[in-house]
């Protein structure tokens, strides 16, 4: 997720300074998105540099709010009516270990599937834990990001299992014991023969 429209997201809401931006948005995200306080101004630096949003006054507090534009409106629009891109999305850290694992000589890559899994199924445990321990209608985009999680779990689960599945029918053929020494004088006496 974009930091920058999930910040304008918030300031659709209203007028909202910093700190407050920062509380919406791991409130929205359910925590899993914890963000520190210097992105949170940074990307408000940058949105108001491209006129998406305007600072206002300080509040007496010290405190300076923030609102969006008609520009940071229509940005924001777009950006809910454009499909993410799976192209858009980081490099998957766990499909790149295992494909090192299996060319990097002495790695048991059963052993790091099965390590992987193991974790992924803890996670998926306190997800599910999580998801049903409250129901409040305003809990519920907390638990949609957590159903998000929870299906990629199951997700990485099943590719975990088709890995293990590959793995067992693509075997590489274990190397046989090596010929003793005296095999290797009757199979040299043979073929003179």
């Amino acid at each position: 997720m974009s930091i920058r429209h999930g910040l304008l997201a918030l300031l659709e809401r209203g007028q909202m300074y910093g700190y407050q931006l920062r509380a919406a948005f791991e409130e929205s995200t359910g925590s899993t998105w914890p963000l520190n306080i210097g992105q949170v101004y940074t990307t408000l630096s940058r949105l108001e540099r491209d006129g998406l949003v305007r600072s206002l006054p300080e509040s007496e507090a010290g405190q300076r709010p923030y609102e969006i534009t008609d520009a940071g409106r229509a940005d924001l629009a777009l950006w809910f009516a454009t499909p993410i891109s799976r192209t858009d999305r980081p490099r998957d850290e766990l499909a790149i270990k295992l494909a090192l694992a299996l060319t990097t000589p002495g790695v048991d890559v059963r052993a790091v599937v099965q390590t992987q899994r193991t974790a992924t199924m803890r996670a998926l445990q306190e997800l599910t834990r999580l998801k049903y321990a409250s129901d409040r209608p305003e809990d519920l985009p907390w638990r949609l990001v957590l159903d998000a999680m929870m299906f990629q779990a199951e997700a990485e689960v099943r590719w975990l299992d088709h890995c293990e599945t590959s793995l067992v029918r693509h075997r590489p053929p274990a190397p046989g014991p090596a010929p003793s020494s005296e095999a290797v004088g009757r199979s040299g006496e043979e073929a003179r023969r």
